[in-house]
């Protein structure tokens, strides 16, 4: 086949390959396909449109093909920068191991096998993303405070408004959380944890002062405002696939009557590969628990402090 051939089937295919993964964002199937199999697929292409002299720059071919592939989505407004960025370091390998593969398949005259092998993958992959339920993953972070538990824990069951973040990431877009408050007293109060894009409602279901605030997540806000070159961007993933579950904080007293204070996510996300993107969320929440839990030791040991001998 030509080079002028190779070129029109080439962009015939790109466009096939951008129609099938915006159908697949649009309808929030963010899984293997999208970001497993199209990644190798368009590494693959661009590695058999061009094809390249070594299998070193078929892989660089096929990671450059990846990176123009996600800057387009941000500038036709299908996601924003930040979960571009998140993406890229899954694609950009596997949209080299396709330039590699293709450019492999090539020089071995397996062109049609190797094709026909990568595309029966497809829809093995789309049965995998609309019928799999995303596992719950937990996040625990814990942290020492020079005061008592019953010092503690009016701070932890509501608490005042935060400083305004430094982290590169809250200022960036994720979502951060700036105050507690709560309705009630005891199991069935509701306990309100505004952050950054609007609040996370949490019935409480263990009050056991001052050892344990357990508490149910019935509504949660989207995890960031997504940056965009334009206004506003709505991908699907910001309702509904970062989920957090339950929640709690668990105080113990130590041998020095200092306590230690545990603060425990349990969540859901629908994302695919999982385990790659949970990398991601579990980082995120952990931060969300520091922010939270060393404010909470700022009151309450500014608390212990004032307090008399």
């Amino acid at each position: 086949m030509s080079t002028i051939a190779r070129g029109i089937v080439g962009i015939l295919l790109a466009g096939v390959l951008a129609g099938a993964s915006y159908e697949l964002l649009r309808s929030g199937i963010y899984g293997w396909t999208v970001f497993i199999i199209v990644p190798v697929l368009l590494g693959g292409l661009a590695s058999w449109v061009f094809r390249p002299a070594t299998g070193t720059r078929a892989a660089n071919l096929g990671a450059l093909a990846v990176i123009a592939a996600l800057c387009s989505v941000l500038l036709v407004k299908w996601e924003g920068l930040i979960c571009i960025a998140m993406a890229l370091p899954l694609a950009l390998p596997l949209g080299a191991f396709g330039g590699w593969l293709a450019y492999e398949a090539g020089r071995r005259r397996l062109e049609a096998q190797g094709v026909a092998m990568l595309l029966l993958f497809s829809p093995a992959s789309l049965f995998w993303d609309a019928k799999a339920v995303p596992p719950v993953f937990e996040v625990r972070s814990a942290i020492e405070i020079a005061a008592t538990p019953e010092q503690v824990w009016k701070h932890v069951v509501s608490f005042s408004e935060l400083p305004e973040p430094q982290d590169w990431f809250f200022r960036a877009g994720l979502a951060y959380p700036k105050r507690a408050r709560i309705e009630g007293s005891g199991p069935g109060a509701i306990r309100y944890c505004e952050f950054s894009t609007g609040p996370f409602v949490e019935p409480i279901e263990v009050w056991d002062q001052p050892r344990l605030l357990r508490f149910r997540v019935t509504e949660n806000p989207p995890p960031m405002h997504e940056w965009s070159p334009y206004a506003r961007v709505l991908p699907k993933h910001l309702h509904g696939y970062m989920v957090s579950k339950h929640g709690q904080f668990k105080l113990t007293r130590l041998p020095n009557n200092h306590t230690l204070l545990e603060g425990t996510t349990w969540y859901q996300h629908g994302l695919w590969p999982a385990h790659y993107w949970r990398l991601w969320s579990d980082a995120i929440i952990h931060r969300i628990h520091l922010r939270v839990l060393t404010h909470i030791q700022m009151l309450a040991e500014k608390d212990a402090g004032e307090m008399p001998e």
